[in-house]
Parts: structure tokens; sequence; C-alpha cells
């Protein structure tokens, strides 16, 4: 009925604007905010250090204040911002076409001109920040510059991207907005009902039967200089004094996921542990193993990875793989339809 379409088109449209409007009340805080701890620097820039304590101290205040999401390696970030576009009617205008993780990607491209290019083109034709990355990361710009005759790598591009473009409010859910709205980073980040269901489970599971165990968090959100990444569950062993990672498959397993994993151990060991606490150990669940890429991936020498090393403390694979067959059985039984 096409008065139901003219509804669904308003709610559309003022969606769109309400969103656009978070987006560009957090971009120009974030300039004000790196403006200010740029000129605090310049005025004590005779004190050595002096930047790295304004930041230490900002962070610490903005934490108190507003939550976790202003951390001291997200300031220097922001500094980085004000410093990479110094001029504010720039930015307030682009902020109504572009994310902060627009931003975000850009200020990591090292040529200036290619950095106002790729800044231009993403605004113009409204490019996903997945578009803009993979742009970036196939130095597109410079590919047109040596370019004779443009037309092919254009079209290439666009072909290339076209998956890529996203839901206009994609960028709602990047972690940076819920953090600047001070809501919780890992709402609507949970994988399928299936996966969702199994961390539900294992959780309990895992804090009945195993020692020594406290659960710290469920799509824990770690944050590096150029990505985010979510952690199915976390717990900490006062018995081992480390924390555990869990990833949680439901496939058989690949290298991908071991990486993936042994990504994950030494980005909590380097980002999250303490010196007090013992090297991180993680856990790959997966229903079903794989003997050659158990030979030859780093499960083969790295013992923190599925915690071969200290399964007294810890449920076995086999009692864990159990729990997932039991749990997968369960909501199985529970979608097929009656007869």
């Amino acid at each position: 009925m096409q008065y139901i379409q003219e509804i669904k088109q308003i709610l559309a449209q003022a969606r769109q604007r309400s969103y656009q409007a978070i987006n560009t009340a957090m971009v120009e805080a974030y300039w004000r905010i790196g403006e200010k701890i740029v000129l605090e620097e310049q005025n004590g820039k005779d004190r050595a250090g002096y930047g790295k304590e304004i930041i230490k101290n900002v962070a610490i205040e903005l934490t108190k204040e507003f939550g976790k999401g202003f951390s001291a390696r997200t300031l220097w970030e922001i500094r980085q911002f004000y410093l990479c576009f110094p001029q504010f009617q720039i930015v307030r205008t682009l902020s109504a076409q572009l994310s902060w993780s627009h931003f975000q990607r850009i200020m990591r491209v090292n040529d200036t001109n290619a950095r106002q290019y790729y800044l231009e083109e993403a605004a113009q034709n409204m490019w996903s920040v997945r578009t803009l990355d993979r742009n970036i990361s196939t130095l597109y710009y410079h590919r047109l510059l040596s370019s004779q005759v443009k037309e092919p790598v254009e079209a290439e591009m666009q072909e290339k991207t076209q998956s890529l473009q996203q839901d206009a409010f994609e960028f709602i859910k990047s972690p940076a907005v819920l953090e600047f709205l001070n809501l919780p980073n890992n709402l609507g980040y949970t994988e399928q009902a299936l996966e969702s269901s199994l961390i539900d489970n294992l959780q309990k599971f895992i804090l009945e039967l195993g020692k020594g165990f406290a659960f710290v968090e469920r799509q824990q959100l770690v944050r590096t200089e150029t990505s985010d990444f979510y952690i199915d569950l976390v717990f900490y062993n006062y018995i081992l004094k480390c924390f555990v990672i869990i990833d949680i498959k439901t496939t058989k397993i690949t290298h991908q996921d071991v990486g993936q994993l042994d990504m994950y151990v030494r980005m909590y060991n380097d980002l999250k542990k303490q010196t007090t606490d013992n090297p991180t150990i993680g856990i790959l669940l997966c229903t079903e193993t794989d003997k050659t890429i158990a030979k030859y991936s780093v499960l083969a020498e790295n013992k923190q990875l599925f915690a071969t090393k200290y399964l007294p403390y810890l449920p076995t694979e086999e009692e864990l793989i159990a729990e997932i067959e039991r749990e997968k059985a369960l909501l199985n039984l529970r979608n097929t339809p009656n007869e």
C-alpha cells in the first residue's frame, strides 16, 4: 500500500538524520578535543614528556566521567585527527558524509595528496568504510595517477567494491559511536543464533566444570591502532593467574581459525595482560578437528593454544566438544517442526 511505503520512508529519513547528527557531533567533538590537547602541549613544550602526561591525565578523567571509550590510545588518535585535518570547516562539512571510521582509515595514509583524494572521493561517492579501506589498500589513487587511461581502473574498482557498499546506517554500529553514546559496545555483535546459544551455555558450563575460573566478559572488544576485534569469551583463572580466551567456531577447524586465535593471544598479551599475569591461554572450539592442521600449524609448538599445558585445571577438549554437540542437538530439536 502506498501510504505504508510513505510512512516507512518518513521513518527511514528521520533515522538517517538522527544518525548523521550523532556522527557529526562525535566528529566535531573529537576535533575540538584534539585541538585542546595540541594547544596544551604547545603551551608546555619546554617540558619533556608533557604531551604523554596530558594524554594520560585526560584519559583518566574522561574515563571516570564518560566511560571506557577514551583510553590513552584513543586520545592519541584524536590528537592525530586534529593534526591531519587542522581546518575545522572542512571536517564539519565532510562529517555529514563521512563517519569517524572513515577519518580513522584516511589518517593512516602518509601521502598528503592521496589523503586529500580519498577524503573527497569517499564523501562525494558515498564510499562505505570497507570500500574506502579496499581502495587505500590496493593503492587505487596511485594506480590512477600512473594510468594513462583511467576508465578501466575506475570500472574495475566499482566492480570489485560493489559488494562492499553497505547500509547507509551501518556506521551507527561502530564501537566508537556506541562508546560516544555511553552504550555497551558488545550489544548487537553476537554471531548467529547457534553460536550465541553456544556462548551462553559454554560460559555456564566452564564456570561449573573448570577450576579457578572467573568470568570476565563475552564478545569483549579489543581495540588496536587499526582495527577492532571481538573475542567470544574471556575468563580469568586465579589458580593459573592468567586470562583464558575462547574462540568458538561451529564448523570444522581451519588454518585461518588457528591463525586468528594465535593473533588474539598475542594481542591480549600485549594489550590486556598485566605484568603480574602469566601468558594468556587460547582455546579454539570446533566440533571437528584436523590432524594435518594440528601437526603443521602453530598448534604443534605453541602450548598456550588449546591449553594443552594446563588441562588439569580446565575442561578437557573432549568435554568442551561434547558440550557443543549437546547444545547443537538441543537447538536442532527445538527448531524442528512437529510432525
